[in-house]
Order: C-alpha cells, then sequence, then structure tokens
C-alpha cells in the first residue's frame, strides 16, 4: 500500500472542497488515491463526517442529509437539491431520502443483544399478509430445494443457470399447479427469459446423433480417453464428423461420460538396499530423444489378480514412446528384467548405444544386468534413491497402461495364462495402433513408418 505526506493528504482535502465536496471529480484531478482511502482522510480531517453505522468512509454531515431528505420529502427535485446543498448528484440525495424511508439493518441503531426467552408469539406474525399468504409461501419456498434436487442436482436454486431454472418451473408447474408468475419471481427469473429457454428446451437436440457418437467411442476405449481422443476418432473414422473438441467436451459432460482414474494405491517397489554402486543420473528428467533407440527407460510393474500377481519389464523408447520389447512373468526377478534389456539389445543397430534409465531396484545392480550393458554397450543411468519423479515417464506409461487395460474391469475368472495374452495383445495394440496425440494422432509404429525409420 503506497505511502502519501501529511501535505499531499492536505492538499486532497482541500481539492474535494473545490470541487464542490465531490470524491470523484477530485480523486480525477489528483490522481490519487483510492476513494476509501481519500474518505478516511476527510474522516480524520473532520469527526463530525464520521459514520458510526451504514456504509464506511462517508463524508457527508448527517445534518446535511437530513436537510437534503427533507428537502425531497416536500417534492423539491432532486437535481434542484443537489444544487441547492452541494451534493455531488440528485442520485445521491434521492438515495437519501429512500434510505431514510426504509433503512437496512446495518444502519441501524443496535443495543446490546438480550437473550432470547420464551414467547407465545407465533413465528408467523411478522410477516405480511394473511395467514394463508403466508403458508401458501412457505410452501413454496420447500417445493424450490426439492425441484432443484429432484431436476438439477444443485445446491440451491441461486447456482442454477437460466436452463436449469426453466427447467425447475416446468417441474413445478407440473407437480404444484402453481402460476408461472409465481415461480419465476421465486426462482429469480425473467418471464421472458423463461419463455427463451422453454423454446430452447422444446427444440430437438441437434447434436442427438453426435451424442449417441461420442458414447460409443467413448465406450469403445473402456472409457478410459478423454475428449481429445473422442475429437479424433469421430474426425478420423470411416464416417467422419467435423466437430470441434469444445463441442465434445460439452456433451461428454451434459452425458456424464468421463474417465474415472484410479487412486493411487501402493506400487511395487524392487529396492532392497544399496546393494552395490550406482551410476550417476545421466538424465535428469530430461525424456527426450532425437532418433529411436537413443534413451531407454524401464521399470517393474505389477498387476494384482485375483488368483495372484503378475508382473511387467517392458523397455520404453524416449523418441515416441513405444516398446522395443517387454517380458511378462508371474515373479519379478532378475530373468524377467534381464530377458525384456536382452530382447531391446537384440533389435539394435551397428552403431547404437542407448542410455538405459532405470530406477535403483536390485535388478538393475545385479551381475547379470550389468554384463548386458557391457556386452552390448549400453550406459547406464539411475534415478536418485526414492525418487519416482527421476523416472516419470517410465511412471507415466504404467498410469496409462493400468487406467486403460487394467483398472475398473472385473478380472474374476481370468486364468494367469489368460491374462498374460491380453496384457500382451494390448501392448502390441500400444506399439502399433493406439494414436498419441504428440506423433499427430499416430501409434509409434506409424509415426516411425511416417519418417522412413521402420519397414
Amino acid at each position: 500500500m503506497p505511502s502519501y505526506a501529511e501535505e499531499q493528504k492536505r492538499r486532497a482535502v482541500e481539492t474535494v472542497e473545490e470541487c464542490g465536496g465531490s470524491v470523484t471529480r477530485a480523486m480525477r484531478r489528483l490522481g490519487y488515491p483510492t476513494r476509501q482511502t481519500l474518505y478516511h482522510w476527510l474522516n480524520r480531517r473532520d469527526a463530525s463526517h464520521e459514520r458510526k453505522s451504514g456504509r464506511p468512509w462517508s463524508h457527508h454531515d448527517p445534518a446535511l442529509k437530513a436537510q437534503a431528505v427533507a428537502f425531497v420529502r416536500s417534492g423539491m427535485a432532486g437535481k434542484d437539491v443537489a444544487e441547492m446543498l452541494g451534493v455531488s448528484s440528485a442520485a445521491v440525495a434521492c438515495n437519501w431520502a429512500r434510505a431514510a424511508e426504509s433503512p437496512s439493518p446495518a444502519t441501524a441503531d443496535r443495543g446490546p443483544i438480550e437473550p432470547m426467552g420464551d414467547s407465545e408469539d407465533r413465528a408467523y406474525d411478522g410477516f405480511e399478509g394473511s395467514l394463508e399468504e403466508r403458508v401458501r409461501q412457505l410452501e413454496l419456498e420447500n417445493d424450490i430445494p426439492r425441484a432443484a434436487a429432484k431436476v438439477l442436482k444443485a445446491e440451491s436454486p441461486s447456482a442454477t443457470t437460466d436452463r436449469e431454472k426453466a427447467l425447475a418451473v416446468n417441474e413445478l408447474r407440473a407437480t404444484t399447479g402453481r402460476s408461472l408468475r409465481e415461480l419465476t419471481g421465486s426462482l429469480r427469473i425473467s418471464k421472458s427469459s423463461y419463455e427463451y429457454q422453454r423454446r430452447a428446451i422444446s427444440r430437438p437436440d441437434k447434436h442427438a446423433g453426435l451424442r449417441a457418437r461420442v458414447r460409443e467411442v467413448f465406450e469403445g476405449a473402456n472409457a478410459s480417453r478423454g475428449y481429445r481422443y473422442v475429437t479424433h476418432a469421430l474426425r478420423a473414422g470411416d464416417d467422419p464428423m467435423v466437430v470441434s473438441e469444445k463441442v465434445v467436451r460439452r456433451i461428454m459432460r451434459e452425458e456424464g461420460l468421463s474417465v474415472a482414474y484410479a487412486k493411487r494405491r501402493a506400487r511395487y517397489s524392487s529396492y532392497k538396499g544399496e546393494i552395490s554402486d550406482a551410476p550417476e543420473n545421466l538424465v535428469n528428467r530430461r525424456f527426450r530423444a532425437a532418433a529411436p533407440n537413443e534413451l531407454w527407460l524401464t521399470d517393474i510393474t505389477e498387476f494384482g489378480l485375483p488368483g495372484g500377481k503378475v508382473y511387467l519389464s517392458p523397455i520404453l523408447d524416449c523418441f515416441d514412446g513405444g516398446l522395443p520389447a517387454w517380458s511378462i512373468g508371474t515373479s519379478p526377478n532378475a530373468e524377467l528384467a534381464n530377458s525384456s534389456l536382452e530382447a531391446a539389445c537384440g533389435m539394435l543397430r551397428e552403431g547404437q548405444r542407448p542410455v538405459t534409465h532405470s530406477d535403483r531396484g536390485c535388478h538393475y545392480r545385479w551381475p547379470g544386468w550389468m554384463a548386458i550393458c557391457e556386452e552390448n554397450h549400453l550406459t547406464r543411468s539411475m534415478s536418485k534413491k526414492g525418487c519416482s519423479p527421476d523416472n516419470s515417464a517410465m511412471e507415466g506409461f504404467f498410469g496409462r497402461l493400468k487406467n486403460e487395460f487394467f483398472h475398473h474391469r472385473d478380472w474374476s475368472g481370468v486364468t494367469m495364462p489368460e491374462f498374460c495374452r491380453m496384457l500382451g495383445a494390448y501392448l502390441r495394440y500400444y506399439n502399433e495402433e493406439r494414436p498419441k496425440e504428440k506423433l499427430g494422432w499416430m501409434s509409434p509404429m506409424q509415426y516411425r513408418r511416417s519418417l522412413g525409420l521402420a519397414a
């Protein structure tokens, strides 16, 4: 908050007087301070201007207000009252008169709060209108939240749109028989807005066909892909539909089509302590590669099934997110990790020596793994201890894999060999067919073929 010298404060107060008491004109002339600050300075210069209740920082004298109210009540025009008393505008004088006729609780004098005692007065004795009218009004106030809960699923009518309010009015008219004027007034929607929304609701849905296609694509992807993928699938299908992502996102929201992400569960950890010296972290979370087989990531993840556990050890290429190789087994042993690395090394061309990055699991520190790396001239790299972001690209792959393939599905009755076959089929689909937005909606292999890097 800026600080002002006493000379600036004195000059500001004098400028208000020169402008006939208009704070707005004074602020425009001075260029400082804020309205509330200037009111505060005025109050400090003249204690009679300070209000003890109501809106703060008013600088008008209560006697001046009373005189203005008396003139307005006598029939004098607000403009004439403002000119006579030096008030900034006619609206100010008229507002004072209205406030004097119906003072708000904030401006009323408040005495000490007395404890509530027993009383024989009825709760509705202070209400205006007859008893029957108040009962009817209270019934309506109860009907509106019920309609909101039934039709809108909203916390309160104030949190609803005009369309939702129109739906509530229709519901209340059908169930309570109340008048339109009564309902629109209580729901704070004008009759013209209600009629517009009513006609819009009765019109046929222009997106009816698109809604069916969106649901079909979403469910076909096992309810695991978002609006970007759905939009791409609609544009690239056998019967392409030109539609914007914004429309697809709105339709999915209206239809309740949202991707359900599983809560984070305790993941499998192969860390067994510092059993050997760990190589340096050469990646430093830069999961990018300019060509295939420059940077590989690896890790092991676990799938908990009713009949046991299955483990996956993939090799991920940071060039396009493809999988050069993977191994699936029922035990997280050295053979599982070594076999996937050996299979990936069998695809290397002459001169390709990728950096192979992993966490600090024991599989990547045993002699067999290090021998494979040395034999194929691989450069080892490891994350920091217990720092999953250092291998976040691999963790992200596991998250997508489990959300699209594993979570939210019933695996009871599926045998372990059958699950392994299904997992292998999904990984082949991931490599060959699954489109990725950052690859121009191509799969990793399609992307490589488009660059002439694969046959």
